[in-house]
């Protein structure tokens, strides 16, 4: 028998809180979606607003808030480069300030919290394929370090909070993740590819190509995130979450001409500072701890995510910052 939860996303109108919204509703738990729309819009949890066990709230985690849940997913950061890098401070404070207003929240109910961490984490990494256990290799004063370095600093929260108040914790380390409902000019790779491949336009690739990424279909990953939340043991991570598959960029943008029958050509730019150069997954951890691994093959999810494309008007949709390209 289910047992109903008042569970509290954070970031809920985003790319993947928006399909745990979707997801925790179906199942019948009172879910309440909290977001700024920074980065996200109200389309993405439009269909659940007549729902009786939905709720929205517009507000910013930097700043307190007082309810009553018992358990927190604390899925809110601007995520693509773009949009971290456009106001950096303002990103930074999401992850320190928003994870302590979250862990207050935790703490004084008793609920359940789980950060969303990244691989962003391990920075340009020494080691391949990475492993928890790996500490990264970050430039704490890179363009890139409000991101990084704020999300190692909410697992550091995490982790004391749970040691030094027993706040019932969990962390996942999510790697690049893509799928139906990315917002078109989130600036991610996959969106910006299917972007200009639906338009025939160039396809930029930044420095060679030959840099790698690890793409996870969202679906597999929500799988994992309500496993990780829902797993009753005293391992509270962190856990890789991604597809240990790996590709180059150059390959990832000759699949989405390929799939999209785009006459795209390819054209190429410098490649940004700090972008880490190969990146991929180590999910023994998962697959022992979880008995999770993705199912979901690069193309199948690839066709689905351009069939998306194809189906919504780029018209409905404004970028959330000017660095979206």
């Amino acid at each position: 028998m289910l047992m109903i939860q008042r569970i509290l996303i954070t970031g809920g109108a985003g790319f993947l809180g928006s399909h745990l919204c979707e997801r925790l509703v179906a199942e019948g738990h009172d879910v309440i979606c909290l977001d700024n729309f920074f980065t996200s819009q109200k389309t993405n949890v439009q269909h659940l607003l007549g729902e009786p066990n939905f709720e929205i709230l517009r507000h910013d985690i930097t700043l307190p808030i007082f309810l009553e849940v018992d358990q927190i997913y604390n899925m809110a950061c601007p995520a693509a480069p773009g949009h971290y890098q456009h106001n950096p401070i303002k990103t930074i404070k999401t992850s320190v300030l928003g994870s302590i207003n979250m862990l207050g929240v935790a703490k004084r109910c008793g609920a359940r919290i789980l950060q969303a961490s990244t691989s962003e984490v391990y920075g340009d990494p020494e080691v391949h394929p990475q492993v928890e256990s790996y500490r990264g290799s970050v430039n704490p004063i890179g363009i890139r370090a409000c991101y990084d370095e704020g999300k190692r600093v909410a697992e550091t929260l995490f982790m004391d909070y749970h040691r030094s108040n027993n706040v019932d914790v969990r962390i996942v380390r999510i790697f690049n993740t893509y799928g139906p409902r990315m917002h078109p000019y989130d600036g991610r790779v996959v969106s910006n590819f299917i972007r200009q491949a639906l338009n025939n336009e160039d396809i930029t690739i930044f420095g060679d190509g030959s840099q790698t990424r690890s793409f996870c279909y969202r679906n597999d990953l929500v799988e994992a995130i309500i496993a990780m939340m829902n797993h009753e043991t005293d391992f509270v991570g962190p856990v890789n979450i991604g597809n240990p598959t790996e590709f180059t960029i150059l390959e990832l943008a000759e699949k989405i001409i390929e799939l999209s029958g785009s006459s795209s050509s390819l054209i190429h730019k410098p490649l940004p500072s700090d972008d880490p150069t190969r990146r991929r997954p180590d999910i023994s951890l998962a697959k022992s701890e979880l008995g999770w691994e993705p199912k979901v093959a690069l193309a199948e999810g690839l066709q689905q995510t351009i069939d998306w494309f194809h189906s919504i008007s780029l018209r409905d949709y404004r970028p959330p910052t000017p660095n979206f390209s």
